[in-house]
């Protein structure tokens, strides 16, 4: 592939993915989207579980099979190596699309706050939750965790180098704020339905299978540097005192994808 269709392809991709994400927030949140998770025509309750439940499954296998070292390596063989990372990225972001499309909503109340302001407070700390995703991308390297800096070293001649081992900001409280902004973002809403519990309770339990299959995958990569910060620093909820006990390291955390 040459380098600028690599270019091209990688910024393309980056686009479609920022525009899944910001469909996310209007979708999970219920507002400034056309379809969100709780709009349009209840059909049939089991029928419904059963799409759902499919499009969450069929996101999750992809995102975590995808990631892993073994299918990468056979992944490589076809595809080529600037723009493996936004082929990951497309077919993740298509799968939200299609997620987001055909999603069938289930609009039981499970629980529903009609006081003004704790409304409020919820959507807030919803925000809240998807700040703390997008920020905590530019904490490691936001680039390179979505395609662009691979395709931009293809394009001046450079080969691809991983980054190193790093530790910054929220990095120092939490192993995996990424994955604790998403859980914020999914339970803090003022209404609470059926379809939108089943979405963040598989998400959850995604979300922390995947934290294994990652961590795995970094004890590998980063041996002891990784084995020394995942027995000082908690995986998601912040334990007071004990990110204090990390020794500042020159640099800080990464990931293997």
């Amino acid at each position: 592939m040459s380098k600028i269709l690599a270019t091209i392809y990688a910024a393309v991709t980056y686009l479609l993915f920022l525009g899944a994400f910001l469909y996310s927030i209007g979708f999970v949140g219920n507002y400034l989207v056309q379809k969100s998770i709780d709009s349009g025509k209840e059909g049939d309750f089991v029928t419904s579980i059963i799409i759902d439940a499919f499009l969450l499954g069929l996101f999750a296998v992809q995102h975590s099979l995808m990631a892993r070292p073994f299918f990468k390596r056979w992944w490589l063989r076809i595809v080529p190596p600037a723009i493996e990372r936004s082929t990951y990225v497309l077919f993740a972001s298509l799968l939200l699309i299609l997620l987001f499309w055909q999603w069938q909503p289930l609009t039981g109340i499970i629980w529903s706050v009609t006081w003004q302001p704790g409304s409020l407070i919820l959507q807030v700390i919803s925000l809240i939750g998807w700040l703390i995703v997008l920020t905590s991308t530019f904490m490691i390297n936001h680039f390179d965790l979505f395609g662009l800096r691979q395709a931009y070293l293809y394009l001046k001649g450079e080969p691809y180098h991983h980054l190193p081992f790093t530790i910054r900001y929220l990095y120092h409280f939490v192993r995996h704020p990424i994955m604790l902004g998403f859980i914020i973002a999914f339970w803090a809403t003022p209404q609470m339905t059926v379809g939108h519990l089943l979405f963040a309770l598989a998400t959850t339990i995604y979300i922390l299978v995947g934290i294994q299959l990652e961590e795995r995958d970094m004890l590998v990569f980063h041996r002891e540097e990784y084995s020394q910060y995942r027995q000082k620093v908690s995986m998601l909820v912040p334990l007071p005192g004990k990110s204090q006990s990390i020794t500042p390291p020159s640099v800080g955390k990464t990931t293997t994808r």
